[in-house]
């Protein structure tokens, strides 16, 4: 009822609604947002890009239902909360982490296995009555134990607040086994231990996604212990302590094993509980130094995250509708938690080798889902955290790919590990979008070596074919026809690049590749197609086929066609001119899909027609009407995409979020504009869904966006102005975003069919 409530607020409020000023940008973030449905975010405590995401996990066995919903650990429609654990993606299609889950239990008998919400062990209902979330914080009764719990986060470190009934005994399980998408065998191994000093230190290395990913952790209390057992579910063998070793003492416990659960008792508590876990990717040393380096209780450490998410989200001021702005401002955080920290505090890191490393003069960075983020995460990031996160993300783009044993730039890497998982070679657009930006604070010359590398790395996804042959061959690679022509647009970045840094060489041999997509595209239907070794095109053709490991990457020919973003005027000729693009396009958005069914494909969600918004490649297309010369279809379009895509709901996002690039591009679209091609220095203009928004650049300048008139019957742009001059292109320029200044947006009831029509005034495209 709650969701149905809040949904149709959204649908009723007009756009014109005014808006109040903020007593704090966190307060408008709803991290329950994209919590149901397919979004696959987690509510719980993270700052700002950090190495620690503190969340319930509700599920992490799928005893409830599949992983596939559970890919976050947590999920709004469960009864129950399993436990606490440390690390989470955010919005991924596929998961991993969940690691050293902790579960707070009082009384007598203490379970050491979480059970079922039938026949529960450790595990705990709630209610969502009593859970709170904001950035940085969660908190929420668990109704067995009667326990409050708090969680918090730092930089790197975690800190849990738990309140006991004072009438029972005050345990915690920390469970080693328990992880997202979760099997037997899935833990390598794993220790804990006991230190003189009341610190717990420990470690698992486990073979998931990431295969051998190691993570290493320090817990300390705010309480001393009276009882420990460290127990190997394996054995059922347990090490117990009756006294736990005061200070100074040399007495040390230690447990190894593939199951192991500690139980640690505390007894009847007058005060809450508070631990503090830090996590490293080193040693256990590494991660008592991330323990020491940030100082402060739970409300210290809750304070210092606060500061910092008021300070990241305060990049972007808006004012619109309370629905709209909570939808943006969560957007925004939802943008702002990856590439996450992966180097400790003094630098070192563990790389994609397995060795460590360190990093000299930035802090490493991990968690890249580059097949999603490149589209407008990563350009939302050049704006609003250029030199503090941006620089750091090249520099460890080119670290990865110098300690990597293939000398690839990373795919889809976490913990500093690379899974293969995705196609392309997009950390290329990535650093080419942040060098042409005039982002800098890296290695020019080793950021392009790394990409010529990975463009050239024979081995990966058909590319020796693709080299060769100038298209990737279905017969010899699966999904080939996405892959020739992501290459080729990758290929096209590397070109931008080079030639800014007048490496005319480069430049002309990866302008050639740029050009390579069209030879999977079939001209005579109008299709992008995959293409057998012999040169034919492959037969049976169903332009909506969606098949994993068939012609196209999560997709169909219907998403795939439109992928050119480096030359829409070469693919538009190719179809016949604007007339019949405008045509396709319509015909793509109002498709009648009652007779298809797409349900044995996770990750296809969002649809409309055979647009599909809850995966990535459908991203630009309704930007495309703009290069076609009929921008007020794009404004019409982006209503439909928004009102029918996103709310203020758990429900609030259609598909997931990707590591932030489903929110990105909600926050550009927002703001009036978006990165079709990222590497071009351009933002096509859209429509604004704010009355005002202003970016506040690390330069010190600021960058308004208005719109004069916007409402709900008001949804067509009428003109716009750049700095009080009229503008009659259809895009505006990433310097002219950087220099400040305002643009101001006239909104009206019908569409103005004269403004940003010109060819000369559309987008860039290399054959206009």
């Amino acid at each position: 009822m709650r969701n149905v409530l809040l949904t149709a607020v959204l649908l009723t409020i007009p756009l014109s609604a005014p808006a109040q000023a903020p007593q704090s940008y966190s307060a408008y973030v709803d991290p329950f947002i994209g919590t149901g449905g397919d979004g696959h975010t987690f509510p719980g405590a993270v700052a700002p890009f950090g190495m620690v995401q503190l969340s319930p996990d509700t599920d992490t066995s799928c005893v409830i239902r599949d992983c596939y919903g559970h890919a976050a650990g947590y999920r709004y429609d469960d009864p129950t909360i399993e436990g606490f654990s440390h690390t989470h993606f955010s919005g991924s299609g596929h998961s991993d982490l969940g690691d050293i889950l902790v579960m707070p239990v009082s009384g007598d008998a203490v379970a050491m296995d979480p059970g079922t919400p039938e026949q529960p062990g450790y595990r705990s209902r709630f209610n969502h009555a009593n859970e709170i979330a904001s950035p940085g914080y969660y908190a929420v009764m668990l109704d067995g134990p009667q326990v409050r719990a708090e969680l918090t986060a730092g930089t790197r470190i975690g800190v849990h607040r738990y309140t006991f009934p004072r009438n029972r005994v005050a345990h915690l399980v920390i469970d080693l086994r328990s992880s997202l998408y979760n099997y037997p065998g899935k833990v390598l191994w794993s220790g804990l231990r006991l230190h003189a000093d009341g610190t717990i230190t420990g470690f698992r290395e486990t073979r998931g996604w990431a295969p051998g990913r190691k993570l290493f952790f320090a817990m300390r209390f705010s309480a001393p212990l009276t009882e420990h057992a460290f127990v190997n579910r394996e054995t059922d063998v347990a090490y117990r302590g009756f006294q736990a070793p005061g200070r100074g003492s040399d007495a040390v416990a230690e447990r190894l094993g593939r199951a192991l659960v500690a139980r640690l008792d505390f007894g009847r508590l007058d005060r809450p509980l508070e631990v503090r876990v830090a996590l490293s990717g080193v040693d256990e040393a590494g991660a008592i130094a991330n323990l020491d380096t940030e100082q402060g209780d739970f409300d210290e450490v809750r304070a210092r995250t606060q500061a910092a998410w008021e300070e990241a989200l305060g990049a972007v001021d808006i004012e619109a509708p309370a629905p709209m702005r909570t939808m943006l401002y969560t957007a925004l955080y939802h943008s702002l938690l990856a590439p996450s920290v992966w180097s400790d505090a003094d630098g070192t890191y563990r790389g994609p080798d397995d060795q460590v490393h360190i990093a000299d003069g930035y802090t490493f960075r991990s968690t890249f889902s580059l097949w999603d983020t490149f589209r407008a995460e990563h350009p939302l990031l050049t704006l609003i955290q250029p030199e503090r996160t941006t620089s750091d993300v090249v520099n460890s783009l080119i670290d990865s790919q110098r300690h990597s044993p293939d000398a690839i730039l990373p795919v889809w890497q976490f913990a500093g590990r690379e899974t293969w998982t995705m196609i392309g070679y997009h950390a290329a657009p990535v650093i080419a979008d942040a060098y042409m930006k005039g982002i800098r604070g890296f290695d020019e010359g080793a950021a392009l070596s790394a990409m010529v590398a990975s463009a050239e790395y024979e081995q990966y996804g058909g590319l020796g074919d693709y080299m060769r042959l100038r298209y990737v061959p279905i017969d010899r690679e699966p999904e080939a026809a996405s892959k020739t022509v992501e290459y080729a647009y990758d290929d096209w970045t590397i070109a931008r690049m080079a030639r800014a840094m007048g490496r005319n060489d480069i430049a002309q041999r990866f302008e050639r590749r740029a050009g390579y997509w069209r030879n999977s595209f079939d001209a005579r239907t109008g299709w992008l197609r995959a293409r057998l070794s012999t040169g034919r095109f492959r037969e049976p053709f169903d332009p909506t086929a969606i098949n994993y490991g068939s012609d196209y990457t999560e997709g169909n020919a219907w998403q795939y066609s439109w992928f050119v973003p480096q030359d829409q005027a070469g693919l538009f000729r190719l179809l016949g001119g604007d007339a019949r693009v405008i045509a396709k396009l319509d015909q793509m958005f109002d498709y009648d899909m009652s007779t298809l069914d797409y349900s044995h494909a996770e990750d296809i969600a969002g649809l409309i027609g055979q647009y599909i918004h809850g995966n990535e490649p459908s991203h630009h297309v309704a930007y495309l009407y703009v290069y076609a010369g009929a921008p007020w279809r794009t404004q019409e379009r982006l209503r439909q995409i928004v009102e029918s895509q996103y709310n203020a709901t758990p429900q609030g996002l259609s598909g997931n979020d990707d590591l932030g690039q489903m929110s990105a591009w909600l926050v550009f679209t927002g703001l009036g504009f978006y990165p079709v091609a990222p590497g071009s220095n351009e933002y096509v203009i859209g429509r604004p869904f704010v009355s005002r928004a202003a970016l506040s650049l690390p330069n010190g300048r600021r960058f308004i966006v208005t719109a004069e008139g916007l409402s709900d019957a008001n949804p067509y742009v009428q003109s716009v102005t750049l700095n009080g001059v009229p503008l009659t292109r259809s895009y505006i320029l990433d310097a002219e975003i950087r220099s400040g200044g305002t643009l101001a947006f006239v909104m009206g009831p019908a569409p103005n069919r004269s403004w940003g029509v010109m060819r000369s005034a559309r987008p860039f495209s290399m054959s206009r």
